[in-house]
């Protein structure tokens, strides 16, 4: 996978015999579950299926003062309005973008480090979503916001190993991409939902900030000094 050699920064170590699909085991099975419960979607009647995201689904009126709210659907849908997605083209489209860009993050922290923070970037990116949107009563679905802390996470560990001078540059054009395609554009298949692109820039801004807090200790180091040309 793309920027693979980074997991000699981290604390796991490949075994001698390489798997078919190289994936670490946390993204497979973030993939595999998000597969899943797609899956099951297709099974259920449009009318439950259209309940299910509402309940499920990140609604940001729910948490500013719409009466009645459902507790459950309170507490889960920060976490369960990740593994929903607006369509196959949608869920694809994320699924790939987690596998390019996660293997190399779970490889430097660990499956359950990476657990961690993959889930904490998608509820701050709702969080941003939230308090960007309060009066809105559309729910959001998708794993973007969460996949876009994790690119935040591997453009730090890029820039720490000396593939990448700045990060200023890169960071700019892809919040700027997410400003133009959130204001102008949409969401590749998915399904009518709204674009939350302040949710992707909210995680994306975690990623880069907080991958330092859930790297292990021993790799909390500072990055070293170029090193000059003889």
């Amino acid at each position: 996978m793309p920027f693979d050699d980074i997991r000699r920064h981290g604390p796991e170590r490949g075994g001698a015999h390489e798997r078919a699909i190289n994936l670490p085991p946390a993204i497979l099975w973030i993939i595999g579950l998000n597969v899943a419960v797609q899956l099951l979607r297709e099974l259920l009647s449009e009318a439950v299926d259209s309940r299910l995201v509402i309940e499920f689904g990140l609604v940001p009126t729910a948490y500013t003062g719409q009466p009645g709210a459902d507790w459950l659907s309170l507490v889960a849908a920060p976490f369960t309005y990740q593994f929903l997605h607006g369509g196959w083209v949608h869920l694809g489209v994320n699924m790939l973008s987690l596998a390019a860009f996660g293997a190399p993050v779970e490889r430097f922290l660990g499956v359950r480090r990476f657990v961690a923070f993959y889930l904490s970037a998608g509820l701050a990116a709702g969080l941003v979503h939230v308090l960007s949107f309060p009066d809105s009563s559309d729910p959001v679905v998708g794993a973007s916001g969460a996949i876009s802390g994790v690119f935040g996470a591997v453009l730090v560990l890029l820039w720490r190993v000396g593939r990448m001078p700045s990060l200023l540059p890169v960071a700019g054009v892809w919040i700027a991409l997410n400003v133009f395609f959130g204001i102008f554009g949409g969401t590749p298949g998915a399904g009518g939902q709204p674009v939350a692109w302040t949710a992707h820039i909210g995680g994306f801004i975690y990623g880069l900030v907080a991958i330092r807090m859930f790297a292990p200790p021993s790799a909390r180091e500072e990055r070293p000094p170029p090193q000059r040309p003889q």
